[in-house]
């Protein structure tokens, strides 16, 4: 195959009794888009119903056989599920198909290890690449990494087909070891910024997080109209605000059925959503399926023990909406939301109040008494806090601060000193 040319795609997707005909529609829209993404042509999509899954061929032996007649008559040599699939039933299709056989997990993991661009990202997904590989070795990797390579075959399959669960786990436990020294310079950069308030964005994939970033930010992150086209967090400053710095974070998109593999290994990327003052979560409204794009987001935060944190809903894209009466129903379920369109920069003006109004909601107030000479200490109260009110008493001075959490706990260390030292003398 030429290195430019697309892999022509068969998608297939199973309907179930506990799943409606217009759903199972959805989701082979997404892999379609997912299948485009790594760089293959969607030719025939095929749905086949069963009230469960078959245990040997997941869509029965019969379908299959349909699949591999067509998939020879229109030289197709990519099949692609919408779910993941058991090593065995991956051997068996593979038998009656002949063609190259590819998950919905294995399409993702091939989209991030083209997608991955730092070091810590490759490192990220090779470690998902291999996990996910380790448990598919019955069946014969050589043979599709050797015969077929493209879509599913980057990153692991091809630079180790001799491998073997051994090697393999081995290589796994280098990468752990790698991503945990990762994970502490994350650390150490976290701790720097603990004086500052930071805001983590989040949202399904391609709901216009990084265009929102670059708009608030004036930052030049990657912007594009396809999935994951950001990996890597990428944080700008936003503004600031009583004396504190407001940072913005940016990361990778969820998705439906994401490997757990992959939540794993991008354990220190997500890092800068655990340590979010604030999330906006960011929904494309324009999206038919944007409820059930919220569930999967909220559902990913709770895995992430961040579902308790401040959460502002912030509606994208509603310049491309043609149907008020979703949006009607958007404002009158998500009360407290704000709807803009980062594209158009509609209603952004709101949504830096709503931003503002989160920060301020988090201020302590508090009176200090302080000897007049003090004026360095007072100096550096200013930088710390807004200074609400200044009045002189005798030789002291009285101030009204207003500070967040971490402010006003470095102010509570300075005046302590202070009274020690006072103490002292």
């Amino acid at each position: 195959m030429n290195k430019n040319e697309k892999e022509k795609a068969i998608l297939v997707g199973l309907k179930t009794a506990k799943l409606k005909r217009e759903t199972v529609d959805e989701h082979l829209a997404e892999l379609e888009m997912l299948a485009q993404t790594a760089g293959a042509e969607t030719e025939f999509k095929i749905i086949q119903e069963r009230a469960k899954p078959d245990a040997a061929y997941y869509i029965g032996k019969g379908k299959t056989e349909e699949i591999a007649m067509l998939a020879e008559m229109n030289g197709i040599d990519l099949i692609i599920f919408d779910d993941d699939l058991s090593p065995s039933q991956i051997r068996n299709l593979e038998k009656i198909i002949n063609k190259k056989i590819i998950d919905r997990s294995g399409l993702i993991l091939d989209i991030f290890a083209k997608h991955a661009r730092t070091s810590e990202a490759k490192t990220q997904v090779e470690l998902a690449q291999l996990q996910y590989t380790l448990s598919r070795l019955t069946r014969a990797w050589t043979h599709l990494s050797k015969q077929y390579g493209g879509i599913g075959t980057k990153g692991p399959g091809e630079t180790q087909i001799e491998t073997d669960r051994r090697i393999i786990r081995k290589r796994i436990s280098a990468l752990k070891n790698a991503l945990e020294k990762i994970e502490k310079q994350q650390k150490t950069k976290s701790s720097q910024r603990k004086s500052a308030f930071q805001i983590s964005l989040v949202g399904y994939t391609n709901a216009g997080k990084s265009t929102l970033l670059n708009l608030l930010t004036s930052a030049e992150t990657l912007a594009e109209n396809k999935l994951f086209a950001t990996l890597d967090s990428t944080t700008r400053l936003y503004g600031k605000r009583n004396g504190v710095d407001i940072l913005l974070s940016d990361t990778v998109g969820f998705i439906r059925k994401l490997p757990p593999t992959l939540v794993a290994s991008f354990r220190s990327t997500l890092n800068v959503v655990r340590d979010a003052d604030l999330i906006l979560h960011v929904v494309d409204l324009s999206n038919p399926t944007y409820e059930e794009h919220i569930q999967i987001v909220e559902q990913t935060l709770k895995e992430l023990k961040c579902d308790e944190k401040r959460i502002l809903t912030v509606f994208n894209k509603i310049d491309i909406v043609s149907d008020l009466h979703k949006l009607e129903f958007a404002n009158a379920t998500f009360s407290d939301a704000v709807f803009v369109s980062a594209e158009r920069g509609i209603n952004i003006q709101e949504l830096k109040k709503k931003i503002d109004n989160e920060i301020n909601g988090t201020a302590i107030e508090k009176e200090i008494i302080l000897p007049a000479s003090e004026s360095k200490v007072i100096s550096q109260l200013h930088d710390l806090a807004l200074v609400r009110k200044k009045r002189y008493f005798n030789n002291s001075v009285i101030l009204s601060l207003s500070a967040d959490e971490k402010q006003m706990g470095k102010i509570d260390k300075i005046i302590a000193k202070i009274e020690t030292s006072i103490d002292d003398d």
